[in-house]
């Protein structure tokens, strides 16, 4: 019985370690036959990809830093060198300094306003433009991009990284809508809340779990294999007329009013 993502090629940004959101989709579509690359940002992170890289059948790791657009043309070229082209790209990109996460919104400075909406929303701007020729050589693809609530409401000391997602979701629908032509879809998931080491930076996160897991209608949190079993049918044929769209996985938490 063939797998549903046998044959297929995708590259994945964003793996820190074996909780990262990214990781939990390498692990769906890898289960379903696919064959990945994996980008890492500096010699800290490096030692974590390449371990959980080699856990999975004959995948690629390349270094990257996304807003250094020379590293991100060695990526693609590399990636057309070694296969020819692309299936699918995980975009699982996001940081905002420390000192804006904290505080009032209002008290953002500019260099920091900056450093969030082009490390968060931006970058999927440019991995998209990228990858859109190898891509192409495919008869098209899929993009996927991960986003969060607090890019719709305000969630207590998210702040500037709100405002990213925001402008990431917006970058979700025009993207679909540019590259729709040619074959290429672009969604994003936001998942509610879950226990990765990124989350963890965000003050009061253990009180946000509480209050999701109590409220959500399914009466829990979110796991990553969730996330990343939907990232799966995003990436795959099944979704194949879905683009521009937001699919939440957050147990039903953004339903509610209150």
């Amino acid at each position: 019985m063939s797998q549903l993502m046998e044959g297929k090629k995708g590259l994945i940004f964003g793996v820190a370690n074996k909780k990262s959101i990214a990781w939990a989709i390498a692990r769906s579509v890898a289960r379903e036959g696919a064959q990945l690359a994996f980008t890492y940002q500096g010699e800290r992170l490096e030692e974590n990809v390449r371990e959980l890289a080699n856990t999975l059948h004959d995948s690629l790791v390349l270094p990257c830093d996304v807003m250094q657009e020379g590293q991100v043309d060695d990526v693609f070229r590399k990636i057309d060198a070694a296969w020819g082209g692309l299936d699918f790209l995980a975009h699982c990109v996001a940081y905002a300094n420390a000192e804006d996460l904290e505080g009032d919104y209002v008290k953002t400075k500019q260099s920091g306003f900056e450093t969030a909406l082009g490390v968060s929303a931006y970058s999927l701007t440019l991995l998209s433009r990228k990858a859109m020729p190898l891509l192409e050589k495919k008869g098209g693809g899929s993009i996927v991009t991960l986003t969060y609530l607090g890019g719709e409401r305000v969630a207590p000391r998210y702040n500037v990284m709100g405002v990213a997602k925001a402008a990431l979701e917006a970058s979700v629908r025009y993207l679909a809508n540019d590259l729709g032509p040619r074959n290429i879809r672009v969604n994003a998931i936001s998942a509610g809340p879950i226990n990765t080491l990124a989350a963890r930076g965000i003050a009061g996160f253990t009180e946000i779990l509480k209050i999701c897991r109590e409220k959500s209608p399914l009466r829990r949190n979110t796991e990553q294999e969730e996330v990343g079993d939907t990232a799966l049918f995003l990436l795959s044929a099944l979704s194949r007329g879905i683009t521009g769209e937001v699919i939440f996985v957050d147990c039903g938490y953004n339903i509610l009013a209150y």
